[in-house]
């Protein structure tokens, strides 16, 4: 991560502190709002109502907790993502709650920061699109009278108050406006599928289906769209699912896909057909996890007040823009092998493979890490599967 964006990272729990101040009675009951909120984003969900942000204390336990978790765990991953924006460009960001990714987008692409846009960030809640903008603007203000930013920042931000629901959409009577460079939606459809037996595939289907024909009618013909969920097996199956949508949509897949071939997680049959190695999804979803270690100290002094210890954090997502074919996108953990050697597990074309090499050139490879094909080395036939996972092997120049 850069420097410059590590240090305003480290710089949020201050300025959500000073936007958003919590009267000295009520700061003892932040921890424990935190937790009934995080209950009701899990396993509480069905308890939960639309307008649950509009609650003072469930909007100021997200606003101090989860709004910089969610700002961190985004900044691990834009910069790895290839994104281009142009002048004037439009970015509509669906679901946006308190303008989450629009933050992450400027603390992570600083080379946008100068970069006139228009954004769109359209969300159900009013109160929580006020908190957004105000969170936002003492962001960049306070990056700008730090010196950490040369130029204030030149985007145009809209608030738009909506009610997206993908089920009832139709296409003929959605509501027109400019169609986008870039289309993103963050945590957003999380709250639709949950409620969908995880036994439904055609069920999930159907709903990637619908969200693929949404976000692609606001996006431009040759516009990026991203899609961040949790790193839970639903949200992995849904992410392969919608891959497999926006295919049929000419929106090919750019990260974390190195390919078009059918999605080794959710394909069995088309994986056994041609040969490839599938993916056995009891055990493994799409999905990519970080260490939070050098997160910011007040947010994990707050996890452990809350009694949420965060060690890692996970997430799925799709981007979909310029294809480029080839290669292994890296989805694990680095571990050992016999012979001294070390392995990650790799989705590519092939399938599932397993990556192997010395201790150091593992080691430099991440969740998230591109392959090229060209650094890729063929096993001899005898010495080709693993013989634990029955993934296809590949070493590492």
């Amino acid at each position: 991560m850069h420097k410059e964006s590590k240090n305003i990272l480290n710089s949020l729990p201050a300025i959500i502190s000073n936007t958003f101040p919590i009267p000295a009675k009520y700061k003892s009951k932040l921890p424990s709002n935190i937790a009934e909120l995080s209950r009701l984003l899990t396993n509480k969900r069905g308890e939960r109502s639309l307008s649950y942000l509009t609650r003072p204390n469930y909007l100021s336990a997200y606003l101090h907790y989860f709004l910089p978790w969610n700002i961190y765990r985004l900044c691990l991953l834009l910069p790895a993502l290839d994104i281009n924006l142009s002048r004037d460009d439009t970015i509509t960001d669906l679901g946006c709650g308190p303008l989450t990714f629009t933050s992450a987008l400027w603390i992570s692409r600083p080379e946008f920061r100068n970069l006139p846009l228009e954004i769109n960030c359209i969300d159900r809640s009013g109160p929580v699109l006020d908190a957004g903008k105000k969170f936002f603007n003492a962001l960049s203000s306070n990056a700008a009278n730090s010196s950490a930013v040369k130029n204030e920042c030149s985007w145009k931000i809209n608030l738009i108050k909506e009610d997206i629901d993908i089920r009832k959409f139709k296409k003929s009577a959605h509501q027109k406006r400019k169609q986008a460079a870039l289309v993103c939606s963050v945590n957003m459809f999380n709250e639709i599928y949950e409620n969908i037996p995880h036994n439904n595939r055609e069920g999930l289907r159907l709903m990637a289906e619908k969200a693929s024909i949404y976000m692609g009618s606001e996006a431009l013909p040759n516009a990026s769209i991203l899609t961040v969920e949790p790193g839970v097996p639903q949200s992995g199956k849904f992410i392969s699912l919608l891959r497999d949508e926006f295919i049929k949509l000419n929106r090919l897949p750019s990260s974390p896909c190195t390919h078009t071939e059918p999605c080794p997680f959710i394909n069995k049959t088309a994986n056994t057909i041609r040969g490839r190695n599938w993916i056995d999804t009891k055990k493994r979803w799409c999905h990519f996890a970080f260490e939070a270690y050098d997160a910011p100290k007040e947010l994990h002094r707050l996890s452990a007040a809350a009694k949420l210890p965060k060690d890692r954090l996970v997430f799925s997502y799709l981007l979909t823009g310029k294809h480029e074919s080839g290669g292994a996108r890296i989805i694990s953990d680095a571990f050992p092998l016999p012979d001294n050697l070390y392995g990650r597990y790799g989705c590519s074309e092939n399938g599932l493979i397993l990556v192997t090499g010395n201790r150091d050139k593992i080691e430099e490879l991440n969740s998230l890490s591109h392959v090229p094909k060209n650094k890729l080395v063929e096993f001899s036939a005898n010495n080709q599967y693993d013989k634990k996972s029955g993934a296809l092997k590949k070493g590492v120049k």
